[in-house]
């Protein structure tokens, strides 16, 4: 992107920011700047998102500070609501009313969050754009070909295969051009003898081809956009099958000693090992040969939507509840107690209980969080966030201090920042375990320091057009996974009397 679409770009979004204004802008008229923000489908937004896109190109931006103050007289609304629905009850009042009218102000919230969610996942597409030029771009086309030469030598490597003479630049053109050809139904037969030179060299020793650089780079991204525990986690990439780490939680003795006294012998630190093995997982999006033959479609942008969906929800689910058995062993599927740090074993997260099943208690009511923030070492709560599921979260949004009328739910007014609680950051996530007696439906910790991703670079793909017909699949595959590291970083809040 040029530095004077750039300029474009930044004046509308601030005059959106500072003022609030809605922008109507045609597509096919719009500045290139514009133009270049993408497809509906490319920024990820749906049609009552931060950016509501309609028929024929049009999109509209609606003003994220309208929405940032409808949230805001939302949630005054329900702590007035909820105020009255508690003195209601205490005095024995019929309260249907009252219920079904917080219930509907708790979906507003909920909607709000939403479009306030995807108006900043637009602003940081924005932001990571490209706004340095050729000599930006000619340093980022020679990043994704050092890419992409690791990517077979360690797919080649992983196998026991020889690995084969790195391509240069002119090699790597025509491979991305032949592979997109192949994709789109061309026989190979019928690409040019450079081409089928290329695909030759980045052909997959099990059958298939490497997905180009920037391909994969479309899809990590997407991955990355869709699942919470990605953003939160430490992320990893591996030339290998599986990565080790040390586990040194036991520390070697020390003491003062005079300048003449007697020195005992110390022990020495126990040390152990941890890894986290990167499994396969597939994805086989299906299309017709006649929209792969249609000149408007992006096939790579097709295929890397389709996959990256597809993708997105596996991990989500096995990076929380994953067995750890040919997949993933998720956070939330490892073995809790209510012992603290210094008694617990190692391999053992540590939970609170809320004492009532499934809910929290009526008597005790948020005194549970103040013990789980309680419970953590210091250093884990510089740079703690909540993770919950959305369900909880409307329970939360509701409870106030055990000694005080303040409610403890701190939804965020500011574009950028999210919902807090008792002041730390909220996520939502819909993998997360549903509420039922004994579920661990929150967590509490520095995610990055307690889960670890590991990703195997490279994405292999191969067309299938024979076995489905009349469709095309795309049989593609990914080898990823992730597990618990540090067993102090996190703690849980378990839904049990």
């Amino acid at each position: 992107m040029k530095k004077s679409h750039v300029f474009v770009v930044f004046a509308a979004v601030m005059a959106l920011l500072l003022f609030g204004s809605v922008i109507a802008v045609d597509m096919g008229m719009a500045h290139p700047a514009l133009q270049q923000l993408g497809s509906p489908e490319s920024l990820g937004l749906s049609s009552i998102g931060a950016m509501a896109f309609a028929g024929m190109g049009s999109v509209e931006l609606v003003e994220i500070k309208d929405i940032i103050e409808k949230q805001g007289k939302a949630w005054e609304e329900h702590k007035k609501t909820n105020d009255e629905l508690i003195k209601a009850k205490a005095d024995g009042k019929a309260v249907a009313d009252l219920e079904a009218k917080l219930v509907k102000i708790g979906e507003d919230l909920d909607k709000y969050a939403d479009l306030k969610s995807q108006f900043e996942e637009v602003m940081a597409k924005i932001q990571r754009g490209d706004i340095g030029g050729d000599a930006k771009a000619n340093e980022a086309a020679g990043l994704e070909l050092k890419q992409f030469n690791a990517m077979i030598r360690a797919s080649f490597a992983a196998k026991g295969r020889p690995i084969p003479t790195e391509m240069d630049a002119k090699a790597y053109g025509e491979y991305k051009s032949a592979f997109f050809k192949l994709v789109a139904g061309v026989h190979i037969d019928s690409l040019a003898p450079d081409e089928r030179k290329a695909m030759s060299a980045g052909s997959d020793p099990d059958g298939g081809y490497m997905l180009p650089h920037s391909t994969v780079g479309r899809i990590v991204s997407k991955i990355y956009e869709q699942s919470t525990m990605r953003q939160l986690a430490n992320v990893q990439t591996i030339s290998t099958n599986k990565l080790e780490g040390i586990i040194d939680n036991d520390e070697a003795d020390a003491g003062w000693v005079g300048e003449m006294g007697s020195r005992s012998d110390t022990n020495t630190p126990k040390v152990g090992k941890w890894e986290i093995e990167a499994h396969e997982m597939y994805a086989q999006p299906k299309t017709t040969q006649t929209l792969l033959d249609d000149s408007a479609v992006d096939v790579e942008a097709w295929l890397a939507g389709k996959t990256s969906d597809k993708f997105a929800r596996v991990e989500g689910a096995g990076f929380t509840t994953g067995n750890g058995v040919g997949k993933p062993r998720g956070l939330f599927a490892y073995p809790t107690a209510a012992t603290a740090d210094d008694t617990r074993a190692w391999g053992t997260f540590e939970h609170i209980k809320t004492g009532t099943n499934g809910d929290f208690n009526a008597t005790t009511k948020a005194d549970p969080l103040l013990d789980l923030i309680g419970a953590f070492k210091d250093q884990y709560l510089q740079n703690a966030a909540f993770l919950m599921r959305r369900e909880l979260r409307t329970k939360i949004r509701k409870l106030k201090g055990a000694t005080s009328d303040l409610y403890l739910w701190e939804p965020s007014m500011t574009a950028g920042t999210p919902d807090r609680l008792m002041g730390y950051p909220v996520r939502v996530d819909q993998y997360v375990p549903a509420l039922a007696t004994d579920s661990l439906s929150l967590a509490l910790g520095d995610f990055r320091e307690a889960y670890t991703i590991v990703d195997r670079i490279g994405v292999r793909t191969l067309r299938d057009a024979l076995t489905d017909k009349p469709y095309v699949k795309f049989y593609s595959t990914k080898r990823t996974g992730g597990g618990a590291v540090n067993f102090e970083a996190v703690k849980f809040l378990k839904l049990s009397a």
